[in-house]
């Protein structure tokens, strides 16, 4: 079917709340470019936001999940379990930097995740309450909602959020938010809102993905692991968006050396097949009573063929180091712009999770979200998928897959850059 018919039934049939605005339709995809149905190409600097670290349908995972299908595609590992689910469980046990041995659950998502980790949290400490930060994002479950430091457009149209979920500044000095601001914050959300009696978690994303790709300082992030461990409770650290190498380590939190109670990952973790995981210190895993964790479909066994599979990847084809070196050539480039467009400013970047901000003026700092939209629509115009995210929509964020070939990787750059010059930046 064409795109134009696709359309048709899209605007027909699905919800209007759930439903692209994208008019183009995904028809296949290899690495960094994919086509439509109409058979145009497209370069990739999404990633299905962040989902595709190592590329659209790496041939080890494919290979991988092909096998599984032809053994068993579901048991619900509940009522039996399979080699899978405990092979990747070991896997993660060994590489997340936890406090102490390692336990895994597996879930779907990186929301499923988030809400199982306060779960686990609860049980733990037999405490309540959860601190999180402004701009962060954990999902579109009514839990993780209510943890969103952005309102629009995650809880809109769907009244109360839950309550125990308490909100403290992130450092983002470029907005007016130093360091120094933000741990006040959070030691006065503990004095007026949630005093370390009722805290069981405070939940920190160690860089900001809608938020706006702000990675938080390592001083920060031991801080907020000093008053952890001062006032028992558990430090959880989201890497939904940012493990896997999108920051030229497997996990965003090793750069700082600091060791989380718990983590939660998902997105690049199975190279686009649904999956999940939240690891934390085996005490801590081990809280709740039996048959509490789970879910029916929870760390399916196509599921973890492909992580394990991104596992072998990862160590095969130095995927850390050509993620590292990603980042080394976006950092250069992202500087030139800065200096060539009068209205780039702000350039970022921990490896290749890296983003600019397009503004009124350098001086000002004021946000241009309007401009941010308009690039983004003549890169699609021109064949790139680019997406833009951050507080106020002004910043522009790159997740190409790391394994993007250099070729397409600089044809995807011109088009940014041609479309900054013709929309005025």
């Amino acid at each position: 079917m064409s795109n134009k018919e696709l359309q048709a039934l899209k605007e027909r049939y699905v919800a209007a709340g759930a439903a692209s605005p994208n008019e183009q339709f995904a028809d296949h995809a290899t690495n960094a470019e994919l086509w439509d149905a109409d058979g145009k190409r497209m370069i990739d600097f999404a990633g299905g936001i962040g989902v595709l670290n190592i590329g659209h349908r790496h041939p080890k995972v494919v290979e991988a999940v092909k096998a599984q299908l032809d053994k068993l595609m579901h048991t619900c590992q509940t009522v039996m379990p399979y080699e899978g689910y405990v092979k990747l469980a070991q896997k993660l046990s060994e590489v997340v930097p936890v406090k102490g041995h390692a336990k895994v659950m597996l879930a779907n998502s990186g929301a499923e995740a988030l809400e199982n980790a306060m779960k686990i949290a609860r049980a733990a400490t037999g405490k309540t309450n959860v601190i999180c930060f402004d701009g962060g994002y954990h999902g579109r479950t009514f839990y993780t909602m209510a943890m969103n430091g952005k309102a629009a457009p995650y809880q809109t149209d769907f009244g109360p959020m839950p309550g125990t979920v308490y909100r403290a500044p992130y450092p983002v000095p470029y907005h007016g938010v130093s360091e120094e601001e933000a741990l006040r914050g959070l030691k006065m959300a503990m004095k007026a809102d949630s005093p370390a009696r009722n805290t069981a978690a405070i939940v920190i994303e160690p860089v900001l993905g809608e938020g706006g790709f702000y990675a938080a300082p390592t001083s920060f992030l031991k801080e907020i692991r000093k008053i952890c461990d001062e006032n028992d409770i558990l430090m959880v650290v989201d890497e939904v968006q940012s493990g896997f190498g999108r920051t030229g380590k497997m996990f965003a939190i090793e750069h700082s050396g600091i060791e989380p109670d718990i983590m939660t990952m998902a997105k690049s973790m199975a190279d686009g097949m649904p999956i999940s995981a939240i690891v934390g210190t085996d005490k801590i895993m081990d809280s709740s009573g039996p048959n509490s964790l789970g879910g029916t479909y929870t760390g399916s066994p196509t599921a973890c063929a492909a992580a394990l599979a991104v596992f072998d990847v990862f160590k095969e084809e130095d995927i850390l180091g050509k993620s590292q070196a990603l980042g080394e050539k976006l950092k250069q480039r992202f500087s030139q712009w800065q200096e060539q467009f009068e209205h780039v400013d702000n350039v970022r970047n921990l490896g290749p999770m890296a983003a600019f901000e397009l503004v009124e003026s350098k001086q000002s700092r004021t946000p241009k979200p309007e401009l941010a939209a308009a690039v983004t629509k003549k890169a699609k115009e021109k064949g790139l998928i680019l997406l833009s995210c951050g507080m106020y929509g002004n910043t522009l964020r790159f997740l190409m897959p790391v394994t993007i070939e250099d070729e397409v990787l600089e044809e995807g750059l011109a088009i940014v850059e041609e479309s900054l010059k013709e929309v005025g930046a």
